[in-house]
């Protein structure tokens, strides 16, 4: 399998937003999420770390985020 390993520090300028059926539903800004992949070392929220198969497309090291993750990150504070 050949893959890329993708490596990038945000410098606690990561941003993300949730799309659900083509509408923007949240946003994310601050520290990369604990979620987030982590392959050898802890990120301490600066570093998005992705591998990804180069004949899929797929990332490779991607868990799926629970909703208690989603709703953390990106509905937090929505009701206030």
């Amino acid at each position: 399998m050949k893959t890329i390993r993708l490596t990038a520090k945000c410098s606690d300028m990561f941003s993300a937003s949730l799309i659900v059926d083509g509408e923007q539903i949240g946003e994310y800004n601050g520290y990369v999420p604990a979620w987030f992949p982590n392959p050898s070392v802890n990120h301490y929220g600066d570093y998005v770390e992705l591998e990804i198969d180069v004949a899929t497309g797929q990332i490779i090291n991607w868990k799926k985020p629970s909703n208690t993750n989603l709703d953390d990150a990106f509905l937090e504070g929505e009701d206030e």
